[in-house]
């Protein structure tokens, strides 16, 4: 079975840019805020096998359960499913290619992207970046 990311958005989080920055490590208000990518094979969170939850960085939004991540081979920790209303997508159009943004539904933060390469059940792949994440243990 495969589904394909819709692209969703609502309205934009009024936090300001200096309380960001304040809050969030610069390799998080780099991924988060200005939409960058860390580099493969660095995140703490790919070898997490725990019970748990993967919430945002930036504002502690529970994203994803343990249960839907996996192993991709990709470098990033990667997913099948997220939380029901926990993230939004938008079309990216950056890099020359159009890709599928997947933003915290809270905040906006920056995530990653989605691709339609991942296992059943959904056929999609959530490719996170670990600095946009928190674990927190069940």
């Amino acid at each position: 079975m495969s589904a394909t990311p819709t692209e969703t958005s609502s309205a934009p989080d009024a936090t300001s840019d200096a309380e960001w920055r304040s809050r969030l490590s610069p390799e998080q208000y780099r991924v988060l805020r200005e939409h960058g990518t860390e580099r493969p094979g660095t995140s703490c969170h790919l070898g997490e096998k725990r019970a748990g939850t993967f919430a945002c960085a930036g504002c502690g939004q529970p994203l994803f359960e343990q249960g839907t991540k996996y192993e991709s081979g990709t470098g990033w920790p990667s997913f099948f499913a997220p939380l029901e209303g926990a993230v939004e997508t938008t079309r990216d159009r950056s890099f020359g290619m159009v890709r599928t943004e997947v933003h915290c539904s809270r905040c906006k933060g920056h995530l990653g992207h989605v691709f339609e390469d991942g296992p059943a059940p959904t056929g999609l792949r959530y490719c996170m970046n670990g600095a946009a994440l928190a674990f927190e243990p069940a």
